[in-house]
């Protein structure tokens, strides 16, 4: 990996943060609030949140298995991923390397930070090859983009692989591990101290059921994480996100039946599908959902919207003609999906 320094956009590393009041006085006790120009009415919600959700983290860390000063919250995974361009890419100047067909807000983000964005696309196993992604980099590289277990391909992508690609690349590679919670794959996030040139990404939306309240999480070593801090807005999760997203920690154990009862649902629809005339094939899945390619994906798609079943259609995506991507649902919804499709 080059010197941290190097990869970091100038401007950015000279950066004097905000200096938000809560975070001045920090470590020391403190009753009377007359620093933020809030409203001494309404309590808590008339006080700005803590900056660096330190309670939040605390709990994390357990959880996660990573220290917490090695971890960034933000309102959704979607502000890590538009902060590693604020941070690392030059607009104009830089550009990142993905893996292709992947999750869109990578180039959305690249798009709206004006850095050159190279898909490369995956085997017709849906797997990538080190050497390939590589082969897509120069001089001015900055980020590698590998969602695994991938969406919306659903499968985790080649372990080996894509630790050549942190060994062999000098600058960051991203792991977006959003759907790790349903794949019995090791995560590299049990791993950021291996590898200085690692940010994984993770979610409170996908085994954890809280999309509402917009949590998501980087983990990586704490010289970047300080840069995240340092970049983001001061209050960028809210107090209600803070609380309940505690709450949801304290209920691990719901989560780990949700999972279960995700999985076995996922293997009986993958099934189903698989047995019914219009499905050509269905794909391997370390997600909580599946692609299936379609005999008419674009038709099947609108005669489910109209029995008000909504479904992601992927046909226009690369590699995934006539597919689409299947949420699994509650016993019920799935029940109800096939018995629809069953009469197509």
């Amino acid at each position: 990996m080059k010197k941290l320094e190097e990869l970091v956009r100038p401007n950015i590393w000279n950066l004097a943060p905000y200096s938000s009041a809560r975070n001045e006085y920090s470590g020391h006790a403190a009753h009377v609030f007359l620093d933020a120009n809030e409203s001494p009415y309404n309590k808590p919600y008339n006080r700005y949140p803590d900056p660096l959700q330190t309670e939040l983290k605390a709990k994390l860390a357990k959880i996660k298995g990573v220290p917490a000063e090695q971890i960034f919250l933000g309102n959704g995974s979607d502000e890590a991923i538009d902060l590693c361009y604020r941070i690392f890419c030059r607009p104009g100047k830089d550009n990142v390397v993905a893996i292709e067909p992947t999750y869109g807000m990578y180039k959305v983000c690249a798009d709206i930070n004006e850095v050159e964005y190279r898909p490369v696309l995956l085997d017709d196993s849906y797997q990538m090859k080190a050497g390939k992604l590589l082969q897509a980099c120069n001089e001015r590289t900055k980020l590698i983009w590998i969602c695994s277990p991938n969406n919306p391909t659903g499968n985790n992508i080649d372990r080996n692989e894509v630790a050549k690609v942190l060994g062999a690349f000098g600058g960051i590679v991203v792991i977006d591990e959003a759907y790790s919670d349903f794949s019995s794959q090791k995560t590299f996030r049990s791993e950021i101290a291996l590898y200085p040139n690692i940010i994984v990404l993770n979610t409170m939306s996908k085994a954890w059921a809280n999309a509402a309240i917009r949590l998501g999480m980087a983990f990586a070593g704490k010289e970047i994480i300080d840069l995240f801090n340092k970049v983001k807005y001061p209050y960028n999760v809210n107090l209600l996100t803070q609380e309940h997203a505690i709450e949801a920690l304290d209920e691990r154990i719901d989560v780990e039946k949700w999972v279960t009862t995700l999985l076995l649902e996922r293997g009986r629809l993958m099934k189903s599908f698989l047995d019914l005339p219009i499905c050509k094939a269905v794909y391997p899945s370390d997600a909580n959902f599946f692609l299936a390619k379609m005999t008419d994906a674009q038709a099947i798609y609108n005669y489910l919207v109209e029995s008000g079943i909504i479904v992601r259609n992927r046909t226009k995506v690369a590699l995934c003609k006539d597919c689409l991507r299947i949420t699994v649902g509650n016993k019920a919804e799935n029940n109800e999906l096939l018995s629809v499709l069953r009469q197509y």
